[in-house]
């Protein structure tokens, strides 16, 4: 692959969250749904994929490598379902998604430049590591262009 640039989340307004299947990003989704419906705004869900990262597209021979697109496709199903399934009461919000290839940070911190809100899960470990929060987490609070919201795990 020739193309290596990272792609970025150009969005205007709204609540943000990243999901990547995360027992943590589901528990942001839930709380960023909450906080838009509060607002009366949309909802951005982002997921950031690289080739190692991505489900493989079900229909894909084994021998065969997927293209991007359908890696894309693949990607966007499986988060449009982990949505579905996590949103429940908040079912009727409208939702954006922005499928990006790109790491999470990056595409988060994008997003965060016109979001009103960045919502991020944080992996506890309980005790002192509890107070640690993950890479992606971290990163978001210190260099997001917004307020970041960091849902913890119930303890």
């Amino acid at each position: 692959m020739g193309d290596h640039t990272i792609q970025r989340v150009e969005i205007n307004g709204g609540v943000v969250t990243g999901v990547d299947g995360s027992a943590s990003s589901k528990r942001a989704l839930v709380a960023a749904a909450e906080e838009a419906r509060r607002r009366g705004s949309v909802l951005h869900v982002v997921r950031a994929w690289s080739l190692r990262t991505a489900p493989r597209p079900a229909d894909c021979p084994p021998n065969v490598v997927p293209s991007v697109d359908q890696f894309e496709e693949t990607v966007r199903a499986d988060t449009e379902r982990i949505v579905a399934a996590k949103l429940g009461e908040h079912a009727d919000l409208p939702v954006e998604y922005h499928i990006v290839h790109s790491p999470p940070p990056q595409a988060l911190l994008s997003a965060s430049k016109g979001a009103d809100l960045l919502v991020v899960g944080h992996r506890g470990r309980g005790g002192f590591a509890g107070l640690m929060l993950g890479s992606v987490a971290e990163q978001c609070v210190r260099h997001a262009a917004c307020p970041v919201l960091v849902v913890r795990p119930n303890v």
